[in-house]
């Protein structure tokens, strides 16, 4: 008969209940501080939900009315070096992080309203509004809230989307030498997502000093929270990750403020990773100022149990209880704040022209201009001012042959030994002599704490990285092993990373370097093969570098790490093996942004290209014996492709062929002929042609992989009939 043992988390996981005498404890000003940010988060989200109401809200109010005692229990103990995120509905998480950086010892309940809250709530409705002097020009409106000075690093639509952020946030801060913690809050809902559930064992792992804020307000949308999961104490994931939790009453601050305070001890002595669940609830549906009864979901009478734990009614009751205030004074402090909100619902209102008795509108001049929309997709590349660039043509060096594999581990050594911002990190670069294929190779022994192995959970290790960027005080390159791994990371590479710097007001940095690779021809089969390029060039906010030589691998990597946009390199496994001209040992040139390589002289046809098709172009204009004119494009996005290259040479030849290996579908070829036709319709004599490989992926036979993909034989097929024609 076997014998059963009961088997005990290695972390502890507890619950925490305050009772009176925890209240009579508490000191007067921090219970005075927790009801003015109360009440000041409980009226600016009344006032937007009235502006809601009124149509005034372009797009979804998202109020957090009746969650507010976690947010305030738990920001109110962090500091400016502390960095928060949260979710879609973040209002109470950004405006309890602000008012506590702005008033760290609390704000007097019984004074006016100080006039750098006054600005920052204005500053905020402003945001959510949609209006210029938001803080983000009204780019992001409710659900993107960010405020980087008060260590709001930002709010986010995409549920669970901002976890891994925040794990790069604390990455930084441990790795800085600082004591400083992030805290991400998300809700019920974002603790299924595999996203977050990666974040908490790349957290556990390395050991950082992040606190997963569980909001659980029992409903997504309309769905209970029992009829999604079993174990609905949600707290109970952290210990299976080895993750300190605390489950505690979010209706309660001081609860809150208490459970806070422990798991804040826990972070800034390095002991890993917190969880903190607060049960809370929202008293309105998932948008707009209606209860969840309208919808049917929930019952009145549930609402009303809810609500007689209302987070702001505890904490004045109890500061009355204790003769810490009058109950002229709470009633006071809400009068005020009700008053200030209609103040500034007056800076940005008028009477609307011609309508109805009271009905207002946003005043004209509050608007962004519409000249502003595409601004901060990129940046201008003024970090690059002051660099000198040299090619081929003009560099002082003696060009000789080199491998490819080899400047990739060269350069990443010498970026790493002359600027210890750099980070790399990826699953496997830290053994097999680097990596699966030797492109990290020495870089772990040299620099043991800036080479990372991370677990197979990209969503995770692309996300940390996307927050160690954005924290500005580290560069992280992130090597994905194929390419095609980018669509199980497709939200934090697409929605998180490639729109931060837009969707923030433009004005913020991503300077992040993702290395992957085109596998095609290696019998890996449809989903260790893909040609990303086409994908990447559709989504906003990437650039894109394509090396087809060593010399340019070197160039354009050093370039990329140079600038303060998210860049991704590609790089062909055909490649690695090959060898090509480069200047021996000089780790140090830069390529210039937006300059393409013309690999060939010629006068009746332009062939565009990149990577290792580049090879197979040149092969097949030397078998056909064409007088044909090869660019390599060498940079890919639509804001860096070399124009002047390009047209000088269509207004030449008036014969275009674009030559690329991967599928039909996923083309980059497709976008770049309509450019091409738009921009040099003039000049063409003939329909622009193309070489692609078929519309499937490549099968792992032989046979069918090398009839899925472009090479040589195909150039020189297309190249024989557009000399028929």
């Amino acid at each position: 008969m076997p014998s059963r043992k009961a088997i005990e988390p290695a972390a502890a996981w507890t619950e925490l209940v305050v009772t009176d005498a925890d209240w009579d404890a508490a000191p007067a000003e921090l219970l005075t501080a927790m009801l003015s940010q109360l009440v000041l988060i409980r009226t600016f989200e009344e006032f937007v939900l009235d502006l809601a109401a009124k149509g005034l809200i372009h797009g979804p109010a998202h109020s957090s009315i009746g969650q507010e005692g976690g947010a305030v229990g738990s920001c109110i103990s962090l500091t400016s070096a502390d960095t928060v995120n949260g979710s879609h509905r973040g209002h109470h998480q950004f405006l309890a992080k602000v008012l506590t950086h702005l008033h760290p010892d609390g704000i007097d309940p019984t004074k006016p309203v100080p006039d750098d809250v006054r600005d920052a709530l204005l500053r905020t409705l402003r945001e959510i509004c949609g209006l210029d002097r938001g803080f983000s020009h009204g780019r992001g409106g409710s659900m993107h809230l960010q405020w980087n000075e008060a260590g709001a690093i930002g709010t986010n639509a995409i549920v669970g989307g901002g976890v891994p952020l925040a794990a790069g946030s604390a990455w930084a801060h441990k790795h800085a030498g600082t004591d400083a913690v992030a805290v991400s809050y998300f809700g019920d809902g974002a603790i299924n997502i595999g996203s977050v559930l990666e974040t908490f064992n790349l957290a556990a792992a390395w050991s950082l000093p992040l606190c997963f804020f569980v909001e659980n307000n029992q409903y997504a949308v309309s769905t209970h929270i029992a009829e999604v999961t079993a174990e609905t104490r949600l707290s109970g994931r952290g210990p299976g990750f080895g993750i300190r939790s605390w489950k505690v009453d979010g209706m309660d601050p001081l609860a809150v403020h208490l459970a806070m305070r422990e798991a804040l001890e826990h972070l800034r002595s390095g002991q890993g990773p917190a969880l903190i669940e607060a049960e809370v609830y929202r008293y309105f549906h998932q948008n707009g100022p209606f209860p969840g009864s309208a919808f049917r979901y929930r019952t009145k009478e549930e609402e009303r149990e809810w609500r007689r734990r209302d987070p702001l009614d505890t904490t004045a009751r109890h500061i009355v209880r204790r003769g810490i205030l009058a109950q002229d004074d709470v009633a006071g402090c809400i009068e005020q704040a009700k008053a200030l909100m209609a103040e500034l619902g007056e800076v940005i209102l008028e009477p609307k022209p011609g309508g109805k008795p009271k009905e207002q509108r946003i005043k004209p001049e509050e608007w962004p201009d519409p000249g502003f929309v595409d601004e901060g997709v990129r940046g201008d590349l003024s970090e690059l001012a002051g660099m000198t660039f040299t090619d081929l043509d003009n560099h002082p060096g003696e060009l000789t042959e080199s491998s490819f594999i080899g400047a990739i581990a060269g350069v990443l050594a010498r970026r790493m030994e002359t600027d210890p911002r750099v980070v790399v990190m990826g699953e496997d670069v830290h053994r097999l002599n680097g990596g699966t294929n030797g492109a990290t190779r020495g870089l772990k022994e040299r620099f043991p704490d800036r080479v990372l192995g991370t677990p197979i959970s990209e969503n995770a290790f692309a996300g940390l990285g996307g927050g160690l960027a954005m924290d500005g005080r580290f560069r992280p390159i992130v090597e994905f092993m194929y390419a095609d791994f980018m669509w199980v990371a497709a939200d934090q590479l697409f929605n998180q990373i490639g729109k931060a710097r837009h969707m923030f007001g433009g004005t913020g940095k991503v300077p992040l370097v993702l290395r992957s690779k085109v596998a095609m021809g290696t019998g890996y089969g449809s989903q260790h093969s893909m040609d990303p390029a086409g994908v990447f060039a559709t989504a906003p906010g990437w650039r894109i570098v394509a090396p087809s030589t060593p010399f340019d691998y070197i160039g354009l990597m050093n370039t990329a790490l140079a600038c303060d946009d998210p860049v991704v390199v590609l790089e062909h496994v055909d490649l690695y093996q090959s060898s090509g001209p480069n200047v021996p040992d000089d780790y140090d040139h830069y390529l210039p942004v937006g300059k393409a390589a013309v690999r060939r002289r010629g006068s009746a046809i332009t062939i565009i290209t990149y990577l290792a098709m580049t090879q197979h172009v040149l092969a097949a204009v030397e078998d056909v014996g064409i007088d044909a004119e090869v660019i390599d494009l060498r940079w890919l996005d639509r804001a860096s492709l070399d124009w002047d290259t390009i047209t000088a040479s269509v207004q030449k030849t008036n014969t275009v062929l674009i030559a690329e290996q991967g599928a039909r579908g996923t083309s980059y070829g497709g976008w770049l002929a309509d450019e091409i036709q738009r921009r040099l319709f003039d000049w063409l004599d003939a329909p622009i042609e193309r070489v692609t490989g078929g519309e499937a992926s490549p099968s792992i036979s032989k046979v069918l992989e090398r009839a899925a993909v472009a090479g040589t034989e195909e150039v020189a097929a297309k190249l024989r009939q557009i000399a028929e024609v």
